[in-house]
């Protein structure tokens, strides 16, 4: 065997590492090297179970003469990556030669891809990365890191996404998994593009992962890919009732891997369980900086394939209403990742739930370790290259509290320069964030160097802070911005209210889905909007009228439906539907107009029309305010209970309001389907400026 296997560590040349040529007919490399202990144990030193201190395996690094791939091992794990492709072949651990699906094609188990289109083509392009080159960063007894790289010319147009890619895998010793990252880049004068998805992709072994974990009570037995092809394709066709599954226990649910969605603020750590072994194959995300469109953002996470995601970018929850396009005279590059693959495992005799548990852990490890000190990558910054910007939030609502509050348990971010809001649509910056303490206080710690805005929202106030300069962070920067103050969008006291402004509808009525429908997962209250079908319930609870919400009577926790939908009345056949929201005044003052205040947290192309004490007689009376055609968030399908936030701010002649009652129409006007809708966030009723109505 020492003729047939050599490994190439220490061998440099020029100062970068030279790898060795190696001719290797089989890798069984575990065997020869696999270490006693648990893979719960992390890092180079590890204990067995006496507390002795045995030291980890070096990292070693193989190539194969005959076929183009090549092979990184530490003695916990063998990755195995396609040479010069970039792609992960096979994944060995605790004696399961390849937890990636075999039967697939070899570029089609670990990768990246993109989704993109020119503006002169707008049929989308599927780009699974390939690279060309290949070279070996680092290597040595405690790390390899290896590099696979594509260059994008004109006579690529068409074919490739217009990007230079840089695809990186890192092994460390004595740590059980493997990171990834990628460095991507335009160049000025390349063609427009739209980039609407970027990702990496880990397919599995269907024998072996049946049971996906999300968070610690979204955890399930998971379809397989034939029941879905056995099954009812429902209105759309993600979503598949699975009428004859394999595993009889899950006959009667709904299989959608929109259900699965979370927002990138929770997004840590998710993954699948084998049973047998007992192997956990989990996602670990310690940062959220290359993350677009903010930190309530909604990406996919895990589905039946199995399948295992990192998103970095996607018009999922939002369509192109955010910014996906790049354009040819404006040059980008953006590291994305590093990520971490994360492999555990448990005997036969223990709770296999502890996978989860661990792996909980793990991710903890690596958010405390962010930002990482091991890439190698000039374009990814260390500690001591980034920045801190402090400071203390306050919120002032005159109509509130005379004096500014304390801004408690509020979001404060860093994002690329644009007006108050914007950083919920942008895609191609780095974005920081975090949230206050009790008195408002916020540190963001390890910015990227450059030129940035702070914005800031606070749950329970509408509308979007944008601090009023530019702030550029530099490295070693430590900026105090003292305290900034958040002036929320306010004309008069508030007469009435309906909802919680908090960027949501979870707090309206969510009615039960369907017995036939229900996924079992999803029945707690914090989450049940993740059912399917819950937009035909409206027409159960409202075969004919429409909902009546009456303030001081009406509540909107059980009276207010939380997505405003059309009414199925035939086949494909939907009519608009119209809300009422009846209140009395008891004098109508003379001293200025009204306001409403409408918040929306999502909108699917839709026409929200505003009407004031509207009857028959005025049956030609134009709408009192109209959005137009908004929303491409399709979140009320994709069981989101929020997209895009809308704010409007609608005035309100005092001469069409009535003494005593009064009536405000809210009518989604455009019927073309099942899904074009809104949901409310938060809607307020205020009195004129000055006036002594209200509270």
């Amino acid at each position: 065997m020492a003729k047939k296997r050599r490994s190439c560590e220490g061998i440099r040349a020029s100062g970068v590492v030279l790898l060795a040529l190696v001719i290797i007919q089989s890798f069984s490399l575990l065997g020869a090297c696999s270490p006693e202990t648990s893979s719960f144990r992390n890092g180079p030193r590890s204990f067995n179970n006496k507390g002795e201190l045995k030291i980890s395996p070096r990292v070693k690094l193989y190539m194969n003469r005959y076929r183009p791939e090549v092979v990184m091992s530490n003695g916990l794990v063998q990755v195995t990556v396609s040479r010069p492709g970039g792609g992960v072949t096979g994944i060995k651990y605790k004696g399961i030669d390849n937890l990636l699906d075999y039967k697939n094609k070899e570029e089609r188990r670990g990768y990246w891809d993109v989704i993109w289109n020119e503006p002169r083509d707008p049929t989308g392009s599927y780009d699974v990365l390939k690279a060309t080159k290949f070279r070996v960063v680092k290597l040595d007894e405690d790390q390899v890191e290896l590099s696979f790289t594509r260059k994008w010319n004109f006579s690529h147009r068409g074919s490739l996404v217009p990007l230079n890619v840089d695809m990186r895998y890192i092994m460390r010793r004595g740590v059980s998994g493997f990171y990834f990252y990628a460095i991507m880049e335009r160049e000025e004068g390349w063609p427009d593009v739209y980039m609407d998805q970027i990702r990496a992709v880990f397919k599995l072994r269907e024998d072996k992962f049946r049971y996906m974990a999300l968070s610690d009570h979204k955890q399930k037995l998971m379809a397989l890919n034939e029941d879905r092809v056995r099954g009812q394709t429902l209105d759309y066709r993600e979503a598949v009732l699975l009428t004859n599954p394999t595993d009889q226990r899950l006959k009667g649910e709904v299989d959608d891997k929109y259900q699965y969605s979370s927002e990138n603020k929770d997004n840590r750590v998710h993954g699948w369980i084998s049973h047998n072994p007992r192997v956990g194959f989990w996602m670990i995300t310690p940062s959220d900086e290359f993350r677009t469109c903010g930190p309530i953002k909604q990406e996919l996470t895990s589905h039946a394939g199995p399948t295992v995601l990192s998103m970095f970018s996607s018009t999922h929850y939002a369509g192109r209403e955010i910014d996906t396009f790049y354009a040819k005279g404006q040059p980008w590059k953006k590291v994305l990742g590093p990520a971490f693959v994360y492999l555990n495992s448990v005997s036969s005799r223990e709770n296999p739930r502890a996978l989860w548990e661990d792996a909980k852990q793990q991710m903890l490890r690596e958010v405390q370790s962010w930002p990482y000190d091991f890439p190698r990558s000039k374009d990814f910054p260390k500690s001591y290259q980034r920045g801190r910007v402090s400071g203390q939030l306050q919120v002032h609502d005159r109509y509130v509290n005379e004096k500014p509050m304390s801004a408690k348990s509020a979001y404060v971010g860093l994002a690329a320069p644009g007006d108050a809001g914007s950083w919920q649509a942008e895609t191609r910056g780095y974005q920081f964030w975090t949230k206050t303490d009790e008195e408002g206080h916020f540190t963001i710690e390890n910015v990227r160097e450059g030129d940035y805005n702070l914005y800031a929202w606070v749950p329970g106030f509408v509308g979007d802070y944008k601090y009023g300069f530019n702030i550029t962070v530099r490295a070693g920067s430590k900026i105090n911005l003292g305290t900034v103050v958040f002036e929320p969008p306010r004309n008069g006291p508030t007469l009435w209210e309906i909802g919680v402004p908090d960027r949501s509808a979870a707090e309206f009525f969510v009615p039960d889905p369907y017995t036939k429908y229900k996924n079992p997962v999803f029945t707690g209250p914090s989450d049940k909007f993740r059912q399917y079908g819950l937009w035909e319930r409206y027409a159960d609870f409202y075969p004919k009228d429409d909902l009546l919400y009456t303030i001081g009577v009406s509540n909107y926790t059980r009276d207010w439906f939380f997505a405003h939908v059309n009414r199925k009345v035939g086949n494909n056949t939907f009519q608009p539907t119209t809300r009422q929201i009846i209140f009395q005044l008891e004098d109508v003052s003379n001293k200025g107009n009204y306001t409403l205040q409408l918040a929306l947290s999502a909108a699917t192309f839709s026409n929200l029309r505003v009407r004031l004490n509207f009857n028959s007689r005025r049956r030609n009376m134009r709408p009192l305010f109209s959005t137009g055609t908004i929303g491409r968030d399709n979140a009320i399908a994709r069981h989101g209970i929020h997209g895009l936030y809308r704010f409007y701010s609608i005035n309100v002649p005092r001469y069409l309001l009535n003494r005593g009652n009064n009536t405000i129409y809210l009518t989604q006007s455009r019927n073309n389907g099942p899904f074009q809708g809104v949901m409310y966030d938060y809607i307020r009723f205020e009195g004129p400026p000055n006036s002594n109505e209200g509270s």
